[in-house]
């Protein structure tokens, strides 16, 4: 890049002092070549961008308006010529458009009046005003490409995984290289349990190309689902061939996730092969996510089949399912209930979310004592809106036992839920308790 800009100013100040016959060479163009290499443009877009340098520079010198300019780059032959198209008349009153038949004839002595005439820009012409403007232009026209070619590059790779190195490490985000590249790894998009150094080679997922002003940016994910699923179709070759298929995946990152898989032939073991001999491909994807648990689960198209297994590792007494809803009431012996929650209540979310039902895992002796008339989904309740029911359950309140046990600046805290609405409903869910208890 410091070779590009050195090369940049010594051409601008050539142009200032040196003769048109030591301008209009191959070393003009060379000069436009190192900056190039250095960019990564092509040699057909540097010859457009000469070629409109130059035309600008007319349009800044003799005004926007007039556009009888033109210039011919010769890669090749390393040729630069600019051209103005005049009329030639027998006095000019227009020194942009006109040329004297006087000065024409001493050029082409068979020119007469009205015939065109071509003229040769001769850049010593240019100020330094104009020099400046083209060392601006110039920039911006790079600076462009650079976009373009970013974008060109890594728009078809969103989504696959990318192995780079740490540039340099900031509070909120950590700033990766990867051919020659610059991406960005944002701290709410990596693992929690993720420390990196400068230098350390990183692995991580293009989540997106971000557009701004100040041109694309390349985001990197270690959380997104599709990582994870990735890191498999690497590991497993039955699943990049398509003998199995990834059903599902929901992540709760650097804790535990879990990944529904299904074969299509039957002679192989889909979890059997994701787990690999002796457990290899998959603690190799565990160590990858800094020992974040993964429970694969084989595939069933009965749900409470798929439900059973999601939960694992509890296992639950006795299911009972709406799946109209989708919902589902999973009950589990007392001790094992806070092993079907999980840690924060990860391990029946991810049940959830893998499974498309809600879930709520319930104590067989609460079950039994007849207060599973509580864990009911809020649909049931009237007077309850589906944007109501939707604003809840960002908030993970999903069933009448998760409004009860719920505080009251939590419930309040809710999009939409004021101190009158939050009164109305928990009046008809007391009504709809009482109307169970009849």
């Amino acid at each position: 890049m410091e070779r590009g800009r050195l090369t940049l100013f010594l051409f601008i100040r050539q142009i200032i002092n040196e003769r048109i016959d030591k301008l209009i060479n191959k070393d003009i163009i060379d000069a436009f070549k190192i900056i190039a290499k250095d960019k990564d443009i092509e040699t057909v877009n540097l010859s457009y961008i000469i070629e409109e340098l130059f035309v600008n520079l007319m349009h800044k010198k003799y005004g926007e308006e007039n556009d009888n300019f033109s210039c011919i780059v010769n890669m090749d032959k390393g040729e630069i010529e600019i051209y103005q198209e005049k009329i030639i008349v027998d006095q000019v009153s227009d020194s942009v458009h006109e040329k004297s038949l006087e000065d024409a004839k001493k050029i082409e002595p068979d020119l007469e009046i009205g015939d065109p005439f071509i003229e040769v820009i001769n850049p010593d012409s240019f100020g330094r005003r104009l020099i400046f403007h083209a060392k601006q232009f110039l920039a911006q026209k790079i600076k462009n490409i650079e976009k373009e070619s970013i974008l060109q590059q890594f728009s078809s790779k969103v989504n696959e995984v990318i192995i780079g190195n740490v540039h340099q490490i900031q509070k909120d985000r950590i700033f990766v290289t990867h051919e020659n590249t610059e991406m960005i790894l944002y701290k709410d998009q990596q693992i929690p349990t993720d420390r990196y150094r400068r230098g350390e080679i990183i692995r991580a997922i293009i989540s997106e190309i971000f557009t701004s002003n100040k041109g694309p940016e390349i985001r990197l994910s270690r959380t997104n689902n599709n990582f994870l699923e990735r890191l498999f179709e690497i590991e497993v070759p039955e699943i990049e061939d398509g003998i199995i298929e990834i059903k599902s995946i929901a992540r709760a990152p650097g804790d535990r996730s879990k990944i529904v898989v299904f074969s299509s032939d039957r002679r192989i073991d889909a979890v059997g092969a994701c787990v690999g001999m002796r457990g290899s491909r998959i603690q190799s994807i565990v160590r990858e996510l800094n020992g974040e648990k993964i429970d694969i689960i084989n595939w069933s198209d009965r749900p409470e089949v798929l439900i059973s297994r999601s939960i694992a590792p509890a296992k639950p007494y006795d299911l009972y399912m709406d799946e109209e809803k989708p919902y589902a009431v999973a009950v589990f012996e007392d001790d094992e209930l806070a092993i079907a929650i999980g840690k924060n209540g990860h391990n029946i979310k991810l049940a959830s979310q893998v499974t498309g039902y809600t879930i709520d895992a319930v104590k067989k002796s609460e079950y039994n004592k007849g207060e599973s008339k509580n864990i009911v989904p809020l649909s049931e309740i009237n007077g309850i809106s589906e944007s109501q029911i939707l604003n809840f359950k960002d908030k993970d309140i999903v069933s009448v036992s998760d409004f009860l046990e719920s505080k009251k600046e939590i419930l309040l805290s809710v999009k939409g839920i004021g101190q009158k609405t939050l009164e109305k409903l928990t009046e008809s869910i007391n009504e709809y308790l009482e109307s169970k208890s009849i």
